[in-house]
Parts: C-alpha cells; structure tokens; sequence
C-alpha cells in the first residue's frame, strides 16, 4: 500500500485518532473534561451545577473511581474534579494534575455546592450536557458521539460554538454511525489492514505505539504488583502459570484492575477505552518477548492488533452493551497471530473462532469485574488462533458465523448495535434500582 494512497493515509489518521492517552475510566473522564471546559467559559467557580447525561454515560461512571480525587466514585465526582482542577487543553488527561490541595478542594466543592444528575435523551447513544452557574451568570457545554466531541459552547444564552449534530437515524448509513471530524472508518477490512501493517513506513506509526508500549505496560505492571480490584491478573498467574499464554491474559487484566480501581498512571486507549487499549496491545507485546521478535515485527503486530478492533467496534459503537475487552481481546488474538507468521488467512480464522467463543459478554459498565472479562476475551483470542493451529474452526451456520470474516464482523456488529439496544437498557435499570423490573 503506497503512502500516497487514501486508505494508507486514512489508517494512519485512525491510529493517531484512536490511539491517544488517558488518564482514568474515559467516561467519566470526558465528564471531567466538559466541566473543566464550562468552568473556563464561565470565568469562575460555579454555586450551582447541572449534569445532564445520556443512558450509556451513566452505566459507564456509576462504579469506577475516579484518578486524583481520593478514591471518589460517579458522576459528580468527576465533574467536581474537572471543576475545581482541571485543565481542559489536556483532553483525557484533563485531571492529570490535580494537587493534594485540589483534592481537599473538591470534597468541600462536593459539600457546598448542589449538583444534580439527570438522564437525557436527545437520541444519541453518547450524550454529556454540563451547565454552571455563578450568581446571574451560566455557561453550558455539550459533549456527544465520543469523548472529545464538544458541540456546543454556551454563555448567558449565547452560543459561541455549534457543531452540526446528526442523530443515528438521521444520517446517510443505516449501519455505522458517522463521527463527525473523524476519519472514515467504512474504509477498514481485514485484507487491507493486513496489508497495511505488512508495508507501513515504521515511522508514520512508531511514535503513537511507542507510547502504547510504555503506558500500557506500566500500568499492567503496577496492576500486578499493587493490590486493585479483584486483583484478577495476579489470581489468574497463581493459579494457572507462568507461561507466555498466562501472562498475556494475566497481564492485560491487571492493567484494568488497576485502572477501574482509579490508578493515576495513564493508558493509550483505543475505541475511546484504556480497557480496550490496554486489552488490544500488551498481551501482543508480551508474547513479542517471548518470541524475541524485532521491534519492527512487534510495531506491526500492534497495527494489525489495534486496527482490527476499530473495525469491530466500528458497526457497534462506542457504547453499547456488547462488551468492548471482546472485540479488543479477539483483536489481540490476531495480533498474536501476526507475530508468528500468521497472514489473511491464519488472522481470518482466529477471529472469526474468537468472536464465536465469546460475543455476547455484555458490558454493564466500568468496574472491577471488567478485568475477568478482558481474561476470558484474550483467552478466546489466543484459543482461537490455536484452534486455527491445530485444523478447527466453526463454520459458516454456526450460530452467528457466516461465510468470510468481513460478514461475520458485520453480524457481531448487528448483535452489538440493534440486538442487545433493549439490553442495554434492562442493564441501565437494574444497574440504577437494583432489581429487575416485573
């Protein structure tokens, strides 16, 4: 694939889109980020705050900590900390320097001043509104469609920005969604990234997967070492091993023990996740260890990795109740794949045997237990490239299998996006009552 071509310079844009460091759950994060940015329109300090936020957003921030605020969880939390220390010109590392002074801040911003939460919909799956008050003055920003995407400014009733906002059924595509400002991600397949990653100049990629390597490597690292969560990573090597395939699984779960429990080391995310960024990349690097294979051939193993999970969320969404660690655990299957030899056919079939295994998890938001899930997807990822290994697979008609791998990504991205919708929002009730509705 020539530089020059559309497709070559249109993946490396998504890989500099997506491939982007966070700090904490991004979620909540992006909450952070919309205060931060009110905060700064409306000049001072707000006595009053209002947060309005879609289904999806409140699912994903309910039961994750949120970095550099002591331990705090949820909605408010995150808008306080945006609020009192923020600093909206870091995007998803808004909260990144919050000092312990801020800290103490915050929880006395917490006690003082209302804030109230409601759910809106406004027929976007991803939808933040945050609206500050100071004595007679207001300032409202809307972020929507993903976590940076801010389309409205507002300031005592005037709009200084407003981007042009399509709801799903509004848009051209009946099936994937278009992020506005964002490259065109209809141009992935899965032969064209193979190939991409197979003839990419090394440094048009290198820097934004040099900083995948070290960031998601120390925070798997640390998740190992401190006590986070459930701490799935170190049960998992306790009692299954030492061997490469359990450090993989081991690894990449430990990553977001750490993360869901409000670790302060960021993450390169892919998708709008760390978990999935996290998921997607280090059980590739630890098997390029374990192969001593180049730097070349582990860069791209990582494209290969990092792109194909793109390409399923792409027909799912950013939100949804299909769990993202599937789409990014089976990518990473194929990224393991990549670095032993594995070409269009091997990276076909490990993906395909992978969703089989595990489509259907569902995502009930950001959360310890995210952890056990990223295990069993990186599980199903390796077992599926084994299986291709050793002459198995399932066949077109097993269940949601069909003929050739573009087509069964496009029915995992089916189930994802309109199957599981009423899913999702069984997931939201119960998540927010306790109970299931009779």
């Amino acid at each position: 694939m020539e530089r020059t071509d559309k497709r070559y310079i249109t993946y490396v844009q998504i890989l500099k889109e997506e491939l982007v460091p966070a700090m904490g759950c991004t979620e909540p994060i992006a909450i952070a980020y919309a205060a931060a940015k009110a905060r700064d329109v409306l000049g001072n300090q707000p006595d009053r705050v209002e947060i309005g936020v879609s289904d999806n957003i409140i699912k994903n921030v309910k039961s994750v900590v949120v970095p550099n605020t002591g331990g705090l969880k949820g909605i408010e939390a995150a808008a306080a900390a945006g609020i009192v220390g923020g600093r909206a010109d870091k995007l998803l590392e808004v909260i990144s320097e919050i000092t312990a002074e801020q800290k103490t801040e915050m929880k006395e911003f917490l006690e003082r001043v209302p804030i109230t939460v409601a759910s809106i919909d406004n027929g976007m799956i991803f939808d933040i509104m945050i609206t500050l008050f100071y004595e007679n003055e207001i300032a409202r920003v809307r972020i929507c469609q993903y976590h940076t995407n801010i389309v409205l400014i507002e300031k005592n009733g005037e709009i200084l920005y407003e981007a042009d906002v399509r709801k799903p059924e509004e848009q051209n595509t009946c099936e994937v969604p278009v992020e506005a400002g964002l490259a065109d991600k209809t141009l992935l397949n899965m032969l064209d990234i193979i190939e991409f990653a197979d003839t990419c100049q090394i440094e048009d990629v290198k820097p934004v997967l040099d900083r995948q390597i070290q960031y998601n490597s120390l925070i798997a690292e640390e998740g190992l070492l401190g006590n986070y969560g459930a701490n799935i990573g170190s049960t998992f090597l306790k009692f299954y091993g030492y061997d490469v395939r359990n450090r993989a699984i081991a690894k990449a779960a430990a990553g977001s023990d750490a993360r869901m429990s409000g670790c302060e080391l960021p993450v390169v995310i892919n998708s709008g996740s760390g978990n999935q960024g996290i998921t997607v990349s280090v059980p590739v690097i630890e098997y390029a260890k374990e192969l001593f294979v180049p730097k070349e051939k582990l860069y791209r193993a990582l494209v290969v990795s990092n792109l194909i999970a793109v390409h399923e969320k792409t027909g799912i969404g950013r939100l949804s109740a299909y769990c993202g660690a599937v789409s990014a655990g089976c990518a990473a299957g194929c990224g393991i794949a990549y670095l032993q030899g594995g070409g269009f056919k091997e990276l076909s079939h490990t993906l395909v045997n992978s969703l089989a295994i595990v489509s259907g998890i569902i995502c009930d938001g950001a959360k310890p237990s995210c952890a056990a899930k990223i295990a069993s997807s990186v599980e199903a990822g390796i077992l599926g490239y084994h299986m291709y290994m050793n002459h198995q697979e399932f066949k077109c008609g097993d269940g949601i299998v069909t003929n050739g791998v573009e087509a069964t990504i496009q029915n995992v991205g089916r189930l994802g996006r309109d199957g599981m919708r009423q899913t999702d929002k069984e997931i939201v009730k119960i998540m927010l009552d306790g109970k299931p509705k009779a």
